[in-house]
């Protein structure tokens, strides 16, 4: 039997495939290679390959079926190692993937600083922790870490009140630490924080993520609501706080209006933007992930503003996932953002859902200007533009760019870290992933944050949020991790390295096809 396979490939390559079996088959299982010379098997052919044998014969050439990453490195063997780090380009079959073949020193590149099975709390006596335990006011297992942030000699930590028993939804360490699972410490202080039985909306509630700005403040993002995986429950409504570092005092508490709150909105992520060390004239960027908006908080105005477009929405396409044996569907909206580099005084605002496997970009002029929305939001729709597609099960929850252009995003049905040079198209081939896909280190990789440091460092926060959702985590195990690598030791090499070209055409392809299917 002949089986003729067109693929379309979103590098713009188009790669004609023919396979002639010695037995009939509806599962062909064809693998193609594009290095900088030509095909793997045959004499160049341009920008095409065109392989004509039999199975048998290309299993003898190449290793027995099913190649898988065997056939990567045999490819990597014959041209001299001479593949880019981490810059392997990956083909997409229904929901699998055929990612690259990362090398040993990438993975290593992530060192982990800190992991817990379960988190505690550091109480100023252990008499008050055991009341607290008592009174199911700290249950730990209820507890679990979602967002990073890094300034200086300390690292911030929030703990969403998910559920009941979580006693401080905003937490810092000391970096480095001494320990390896240290407990907790509320930040600024445990009286920061509400009881969530007699709300105080003027303190701290449950803090979802952080954004810290180049004018050394935490900016958070206090959602309000407790008990989200049970029953909503909205106790205050949701607020905008930032801290002076410097001092810990709270500087900024911002109550979103109501018109601004939808009902059952969930605000669940941060972003604050300064420009030219403007520090009186800051913006915050706060993502409502469940009604899907933006809101908009100017500082020197003291006001917000909602921003509305089709382009925040979730593709129900991209909302199920299935990860540690839990299927479930998460059908949320804009999450993700990240700023590009200022240049001219101008910048972009990068930002994705979290159900999407696609990027997006908007000018950061357009959203500070208040007179748009919601007055002239059809006017600006037409701005918001898509950049390109990450391909199949890549949602990604949070993003950040770090001084050399290069964007940092989390691949949380990949458990893996994702790049891109900013400076590059947005294509599939200039993309790449930073971890082995046998690493088990990252499981679910829920946050991340690239420090301000002058060798700058990208954090991740590891946790295993669905199992604490769906499931029931293990608490003999790990489950909770915070890792660090090098900017610039971490894409070395890579796509994502600025000093590396475009490589388009040039990085091997691996894709495996069904029959009568076309990608």
């Amino acid at each position: 039997m002949t089986t003729s396979l067109q693929l379309y490939y979103t590098l713009g390559l188009s790669i004609s495939l023919v396979v002639v079996t010695a037995v009939e088959t509806t599962n062909v299982h064809l693998y193609a290679s594009i290095p900088t010379n030509g095909s793997f098997w045959q004499s160049p052919l341009g920008r095409g390959l065109n392989v004509q044998g039999s199975l048998d014969q290309i299993s003898t050439l190449i290793g027995p079926t099913p190649l898988g990453s065997s056939f990567t490195r045999t490819i990597s063997t014959a041209y001299g190692n001479s593949l880019p780090t981490g810059g392997v380009g990956e083909g997409y079959s229904g929901n699998e993937v055929v990612g690259p073949t990362p090398t040993t020193h990438v993975t290593e590149s992530f060192q982990i600083v800190n992991e817990w099975k379960y988190l505690d709390f550091e109480y100023p006596t252990y008499a008050l922790r055991q009341q607290a335990i008592s009174n199911r006011d700290f249950v730990p297992e209820n507890n679990l870490p979602l967002g990073i942030d890094v300034f200086g000699d300390r690292m911030f930590i929030t703990t969403p009140r998910w559920k009941d028993g979580v006693p401080a939804s905003l937490n810092y360490l000391p970096f480095p630490t001494k320990e390896r699972s240290p407990a907790l410490r509320p930040y600024p202080d445990w009286n920061a924080h509400s009881a969530v039985q007699q709300p105080n909306c003027a303190k701290l509630i449950s803090v979802y993520r952080s954004s810290i700005d180049v004018c050394g403040r935490l900016w958070l993002i206090d959602s309000g609501i407790v008990n989200a995986t049970v029953n909503l429950n909205q106790i205050c409504p949701p607020k905008i706080v930032a801290f002076e570092l410097a001092t810990d005092e709270m500087v900024v508490s911002f109550t979103l209006p109501p018109e601004q709150v939808k009902q059952d909105s969930l605000h669940s992520n941060i972003l604050a933007d300064v420009r030219a060390s403007q520090c009186d004239d800051a913006h915050v960027y706060v993502t409502d992930v469940w009604r899907f908006g933006i809101v908009v908080y100017s500082l020197a105005k003291n006001r917000s503003w909602r921003v509305t477009n089709y382009n925040l929405n979730p593709n129900p396409v991209a909302s199920d996932f299935n990860v540690y044996g839990l299927n479930f569907q998460w059908l949320d909206g804009v999450f993700g953002m990240s700023l590009s580099l200022v240049q001219h005084n101008k910048s972009t605002l990068y930002f994705h859902p979290m159900a999407s496997f696609k990027e997006f970009a908007i000018s950061t002029d357009l959203l500070r200007d208040e007179s748009l929305w919601p007055a002239r939001a059809q006017e600006v729709a037409k701005h918001f533009v898509e950049i390109g597609d990450r391909g199949p099960l890549s949602q990604s929850s949070a993003a950040g760019i770090a001084r050399n252009g290069v964007m940092f995003y989390t691949q949380v049905h990949q458990d893996n870290i994702g790049c891109w040079d900013t400076a590059k198209p947005y294509v599939r081939g200039n993309l790449a992933m930073l971890l082995s896909s046998r690493q088990t280190l990252v499981q679910f990789p829920n946050d991340m944050k690239i420090d301000q440091e002058p060798q700058q460092g990208v954090w991740v926060m590891s946790n295993r949020l669905p199992i604490y959702l769906y499931g029931q985590l293990d608490y003999s195990d790990i489950n909770f991790r915070i890792l660090r690598a090098e900017v610039e030791e971490v894409i070395r090499n890579s796509v994502c390295d600025p000093k590396v070209k475009e490589v388009h055409a040039d990085i091997p392809v691996v894709v495996e096809l069904h029959e009568g299917q076309c990608y």
